[in-house]
């Protein structure tokens, strides 16, 4: 089975992408892992689908398995879910030594890891993704956390998983806003450091095992120089200020996560364009492409609402947000702005109308 070793300060772990891992998922996290009682967070709509064959060949593997299901959707990121799988953890007896396997999408993974980091100070962690956006981007890295009405992902703690287990057949099941969703993640990996991803994207004929092995390895190391966040790896945040934002204006429910970076990085191309850091014709480029994969290239949403939810980016450094662009599609920058010159250039090209 092919394996990537992601490698960081704190933990080195491998990532196993194959046709059919699943069905290979007990023996897998049996070798990274002492404990034999696992618990499987998992969310109602991927439960129907993969929890009994995750748990057949976890038992098969010597383990005792329980689940925890919650409903799907970025509403489960709360402390109240949270506080459930703690409740569950008790129940089932789990120890330091126990697994936690984050079999989901983006929301299952980041809920589920912060549990596993939080639970007893630290427990074991799987990541098993089943969505494209969780196998290209949200799995990989060690970010986990949970949301408050104040703003997404302000709880939370860079906690890496003992390995992953990606199976690019389980994408075949997604619906296709679940795969667009992906995508826009995807077209960002290319935006901001791989032109010839971008181009093969824009073909649209690339072999989906392909593009999540290109995805994770670009994130790996990326993750290997800058672990915490603090300097490369904001580049990874490409169209996600304003993206988050949208998310946190229509309250969690309008706009996927995928939907809403798309549009942040129009946003972001526009910025740059206005500001003269971004070479011409990189918005019209990006808007083709977002397109051509049925994402939104725009949010009918007053800007005020978008600044206000900006000002508790958690991403902020001080009294500075560092702010994506691009210089051109496959190079990215920061750019360390003041929230009023930020509220400025939005103001400039916000769509109206």
């Amino acid at each position: 089975m092919p394996e990537i070793i992601a490698r960081t300060a704190t933990a080195d772990y491998p990532i196993f992408i194959q046709q059919g891992a699943l069905d290979h998922l007990g023996e897998r996290i049996a070798a990274c892992v002492q404990g034999r009682r696992a618990v499987i967070v998992t969310d109602d709509q991927v439960g129907p689908l993969y929890l009994e064959r995750a748990s057949r060949s976890l038992r098969a593997a010597g383990f005792s398995c329980s689940e925890a299901v919650v409903p799907a959707g970025e509403a489960s990121k709360t402390p109240e879910q949270l506080a459930s799988l703690y409740a569950r953890f008790q129940e089932t007896g789990l120890s330091r030594a126990d697994p936690v396997i984050a079999l989901g999408g983006g929301v299952v993974g980041d809920l589920a890891g912060f549990a596993a980091a939080t639970w007893l100070r630290g427990v074991p962690l799987a990541q098993v993704p089943t969505t494209l956006l969780a196998q290209v981007d949200s799995s990989i890295g060690g970010k986990t956390g949970i949301d408050l009405p104040q703003g997404k992902n302000l709880i939370g703690a860079f906690y890496q998983p003992r390995l992953v287990v990606m199976d690019p057949a389980v994408l075949h099941t997604l619906p296709r806003r679940f795969m667009a969703d992906g995508m826009a993640e995807v077209i960002k990996y290319g935006l901001i450091g791989d032109e010839p991803l971008l181009a093969q994207v824009e073909q649209q004929a690339c072999d989906l095992e392909w593009v999540v092995s290109r995805c994770v390895r670009s994130k790996i190391a990326v993750v290997a120089r800058d672990e915490k966040d603090n300097g490369e790896r904001m580049l990874l945040n490409f169209g996600h200020t304003v993206g988050h934002a949208i998310e946190k204006a229509t309250g969690f429910n309008a706009f996927s996560h995928g939907e809403a970076v798309a549009v942040g990085m129009v946003i972001a191309a526009r910025v740059g364009e206005q500001l003269g850091e971004t070479e011409p014709g990189t918005c019209d480029r990006i808007r083709r492409v977002l397109e051509a994969y049925q994402l939104p290239v725009r949010a009918d949403i007053p800007l005020t609402a978008i600044l206000l939810a900006i000002k508790s980016d958690k991403k902020r450094l001080g009294s500075r947000i560092h702010y994506v662009l691009l210089r051109r599609p496959g190079e990215a920058f920061l750019k360390p702005m003041a929230p009023e010159e930020l509220a400025d250039v939005l103001g400039e090209v916000w769509p109206r109308g």
